[in-house]
């Protein structure tokens, strides 16, 4: 058996050689300090959020292969809403308020990820992420832009990030 996946959810940029990584690479007799530092250079932008990562070993030439996954759209949000956690009551207490600029931003990252056929059914989604958090956008109830976007009020920006 020459290939080996191993899958990991690692806070970004923060990898360290012990526990997750270090006992599972360790016994393939691989460099585990050369796969935490290409762990962490390619994670570095998504510092504090935890991302999955795949490192595929060849166990006979004990070369390595790392993959960087996209975190969750939750994760994203908290990071461009510089909040700690979502709401406990998201129809109630809201936590934060984005722009819809950031969450066309955040959709356009989540896409590859996404089931989503078009950038606009990837906002929607993002936008039901908003209502279950107690986010805001643009001072408004996510459930009042969800039906904005079906009524094409933000299809001009959604073009220009499918465009760029």
């Amino acid at each position: 058996m020459p290939e080996k996946t191993l899958k990991f959810l690692i806070p970004g940029g923060e990898a360290t050689a012990g526990p997750p990584i270090g006992p599972a690479l360790g016994p393939l007799g691989v460099n585990v300090l050369q796969i935490v530092e290409e762990i962490n250079r390619r994670t570095a932008e998504f510092k504090g959020m935890r991302v999955p990562v795949e490192v595929v070993v060849n166990t006979d030439t004990k070369t390595f292969e790392v993959k960087v996954g996209i975190p969750t759209t939750a994760a994203l949000l908290v990071k461009e809403a510089g909040i700690e956690k979502g709401s406990s009551q998201p129809n109630r207490d809201f936590v934060a308020d984005l722009s819809m600029e950031q969450i066309v931003k955040i959709a356009k990252i989540k896409m590859p990820g996404m089931r989503a056929k078009t950038l606009k059914a990837a906002v929607k989604q993002v936008l039901g992420t908003c209502l279950s958090m107690g986010i805001t956008v643009g001072g408004k109830r996510a459930k009042e832009v969800l039906k904005e976007v079906d009524a094409g009020a933000y299809d001009d920006l959604i073009r220009k990030y499918e465009e760029s």
